[in-house]
């Protein structure tokens, strides 16, 4: 360890309140039946002390020298008494008492002028709401936990605050190639006159590290969505640096691949197996799935394309009569599904289903459940947008999250793609 980080290292491990010090705060609790929490609890008095004094401080450094010193005698400025003012901090609403100079000069940097809410408040806001919390609900928890009354356009203006770090997000420059882009769709309620199903697409690549990242969020019109709007979507990837992908796994995205051809020439579109064996259940009885799961596991496992063939008709044969319609499902996504067939088991294990993609969009699904429906477009993104950030942020950080087998797959890919990219 470098000297520089084990001095970093000291200063993180010393408390900057020392254990005489909270024994003291915390037998004052005990003996006085103090609270922790809310308006008048320690805690709230602390910070107050706390911000008190580091004001005070800003204002010695202001005059030049400290109260009573003689040394302020004529120097121009003083000391003038203090104004009250009440500032939301993640503790709560705090009274302070700020200082003030004679000349109206001092401008205090931990508490600003105009400022009623430190930063740390605004944090908690976003937090919430990015957990899918209500308007209504983030009000009534701040006014339980710390005895503070908000109004619902304090919190749309808070929350508006991450509208610019959205946009920076959406526009951000990608890496040259991801070997596999995923792109899914989750139906979110928007109000555009009458309240409506709208998807919403996410766009997520594994670069070539086998770490996974949201490219991208989109909200379409309906599930109708033509080649057009694929076209537009795609297009901004490759515009913000995205000229190859290797293969990109959907689930029957109308237009889409028509979109990938023109966009990607020498991309693979590979269909969801795991789509179409869900897909495959929800014509069957219940009594029948097992059954059913049995015979179409070797037509997405088979070795070939002829094995697969055959295996379709050896299920068709059994099942066709009965369930005519799952026959149609895979004979319609047919051409999509057998790329899965021609790739090396360390590249099928990798492609073959959207479930990665599927676990953000569960936890996507669990932050706007909650909301019954947004009242604009940009409500949606604005939530989507945090709780990918907050994934991101508890999964891998910036740096994504990795992919189990991804060596493996990798190294099939630079021989089953050859002189698309170089491993190094």
């Amino acid at each position: 360890m470098s000297t520089e980080n084990s001095e970093k290292a000291v200063v993180s491990s010393t408390p900057l309140v020392s254990d005489d010090v909270l024994d003291e705060l915390m037998g004052r609790v005990e003996a006085e039946g103090a609270e922790l929490l809310g308006p008048d609890g320690l805690l709230s008095q602390v910070t107050k002390a706390v911000l008190e004094r580091a004001l005070a401080e800003e204002l010695t450094d202001h005059l030049g020298y400290d109260k009573h010193d003689p040394a302020g005698r004529g120097s121009g400025n003083s000391r003038n008494g203090t104004t009250p003012k009440v500032v939301l901090t993640d503790v709560g609403a705090v009274d302070l008492d700020v200082p003030r100079d004679r000349n109206g000069e001092f401008t205090p940097r931990i508490v600003p002028k105009g400022v009623t809410r430190l930063k740390g408040f605004n944090e908690r806001i976003i937090a919430l709401y990015a957990r899918g919390m209500t308007v209504r609900d983030i009000r009534a928890h701040l006014e339980e936990l710390y005895g503070v009354e908000v109004s619902p356009d304090l919190i749309s203006k808070v929350t508006d605050a991450v509208w610019d770090e959205l946009e920076a997000w959406r526009n951000r420059p990608l890496e040259v190639m991801y070997p596999i882009v995923y792109i899914d769709a989750l139906m979110v309620k928007i109000r555009d006159g009458v309240v409506a199903n709208r998807p919403a697409y996410l766009a997520v690549g594994v670069d070539l590290d086998g770490r996974k990242h949201v490219l991208g969020i989109w909200i379409g019109d309906s599930e109708a969505e033509g080649a057009k709007f694929w076209l537009s979507v795609l297009s901004e990837l490759k515009n913000r640096g995205v000229s190859d992908v290797l293969i990109v796994v959907c689930d029957g995205l109308n237009g889409l691949p028509d979109a990938i051809e023109a966009v990607w020439p020498q991309a693979t579109v590979q269909t969801c197996v795991v789509h179409l064996l869900r897909g495959s259940f929800r014509y069957a009885s219940y009594q029948d799935r097992k059954k059913i799961a049995a015979s179409l596991r070797p037509i997405y496992t088979a070795p070939s394309i002829d094995a697969a063939e055959a295996a379709m008709a050896a299920f068709e044969a059994e099942w066709g009569a009965k369930y005519p319609a799952i026959v149609n499902l895979w004979r319609n996504a047919w051409e999509v599904f057998i790329p899965h067939l021609a790739f090396p088991p360390e590249i099928r294990r990798v492609v073959y289903t959207t479930n990665m993609i599927e676990s953000i969009n569960y936890q996507l699904r669990k932050v706007t459940k909650t909301r019954g429906h947004f009242p604009t477009e940009r409500a949606a993104l604005k939530l989507l947008y945090l709780a990918v950030r907050n994934i991101t942020s508890e999964r891998g950080g910036d740096a994504g999250t990795g992919t189990r087998g991804w060596k493996a797959c990798l190294n099939a890919m630079a021989i089953y793609f050859p002189g698309r990219f170089s491993i190094v």
